[in-house]
């Protein structure tokens, strides 16, 4: 299998994030791509590829340009406004947030022109901060996964996007949620175009609710979430049973929110749901957009999967018989994230299990 991954995912390297208002160490750090690119590269059934650039183009068609402008320019404004010195952090993420009560019975707000003002426009939390190298790793995480994408149509099998931040909490208009710009939606909507029907599969632990607001609306491209409950979990506003989109994309939505606890067991009934939806949909490919944050040691979930079911879950994935493009999304165990992946992806392939010792 061809791994496309770019080294310019380490210049997104924020210090602290802020949890339930309590500053603490980054969760999702180069450390993750990292540790899965070393066990990949371990195992003769993976080689690896350049990205290649695909300009803004396929970024506008998933995000607002304004989006896609802020973050451009958001280092910079934020170092005239005198940040990133010596005296403030050097890392920006907002201090207030544009919240719909706000203006409620009101006209939409404009874009302030202040930097904290605009970054609280476009940013919906407080856990991605943004650094020198963010955008420069977000484009580059993009071109990773339109690279995976182009190596598909060109016929391989199962191709795998190595990339970071994470994307698909990433709605059209905002970033959060780790990531900066939906790579998985942009792939997508890449795929859509030149191939047809799409389906995506979603397996983090976190619903994309990126993802789904993106196609909300679309029927040539279906989103299927397996995912903790959102009345427990993060992202907590969005990612219902009873979602199922609208307009032209009813019924193109399929969400299977599980409880805390998730065993093997369950979690495969409910893969086996979402894989029944999926080869209803008549996809000429699939996504996925592989979160590992299902492991039952992960430190900002609650599920309780095993590495050896990541190989099952590969496996039946591949019984579907369509082109596959994986991208990489969560996954914060850093010790098992390699091997966890290799073993997800060898189920793919239909290569064997073969369990490996956590690194360190």
């Amino acid at each position: 299998m061809q791994v496309v991954y770019d080294p310019a995912h380490v210049l997104h390297d924020p210090v602290t994030e802020v949890q339930y208002g309590v500053p603490m160490p980054m969760y999702e750090v180069p450390a993750r791509a990292e540790s899965i690119r070393l066990a990949l590269a371990a195992d003769e059934n993976f080689s690896f590829a350049d990205p290649t650039g695909h300009g803004l183009e396929p970024v506008t068609a998933v995000h607002h340009e304004g989006l896609v402008r802020f973050l451009d320019e958001a280092w910079s404004l934020w170092r005239a406004h005198g940040g990133g010195g010596s005296s403030m952090p050097a890392q920006f993420m907002p201090d207030t947030v544009l919240h719909p009560a706000m203006r409620e019975g009101m006209d939409p707000a404009p874009e302030p022109s202040a930097a904290v003002g605009r970054i609280g426009y476009w940013c919906w939390e407080t856990m991605t901060p943004l650094v020198a190298g963010s955008y420069q790793a977000a484009r580059a995480a993009v071109d990773v996964a339109l690279t995976a994408a182009d190596l598909l149509l060109e016929g391989k099998p199962a191709v795998y996007g190595l990339a970071r931040p994470p994307g698909h909490h990433c709605p059209r208009s905002a970033f959060g949620g780790y990531g900066l710009l939906n790579y998985s939606a942009a792939a997508s909507a890449y795929l859509a175009d030149q191939a047809g029907r799409i389906a995506v599969l979603d397996v983090d632990y976190h619903h994309g609710n990126g993802t789904q607001q993106i196609f909300y609306q679309r029927a040539d491209v279906l989103y299927v979430s397996l995912h903790a409950d959102p009345d427990r979990a993060f992202p907590y506003f969005i990612g219902w049973a009873d979602e199922r989109g609208t307009g032209a994309g009813e019924g193109f939505t399929l969400n299977l929110p599980l409880p805390a606890g998730c065993t093997n067991a369950v979690y495969l009934e409910s893969l086996d749901k979402a894989l029944e939806r999926i080869a209803g949909h008549d996809a000429a490919a699939l996504v996925v957009s592989l979160g590992l944050d299902t492991y039952g040691q992960d430190p900002i979930a609650d599920f309780a999967l095993s590495t050896d079911v990541y190989h099952e879950v590969g496996r039946r994935v591949a019984g579907l018989g369509l082109p596959t493009l994986v991208l990489q999304e969560g996954g914060y165990f850093v010790p098992k994230l390699g091997e966890n992946a290799r073993t997800w992806l060898r189920g793919l392939l239909g290569a064997p299990l073969d369990l490996r010792p956590t690194t360190s």
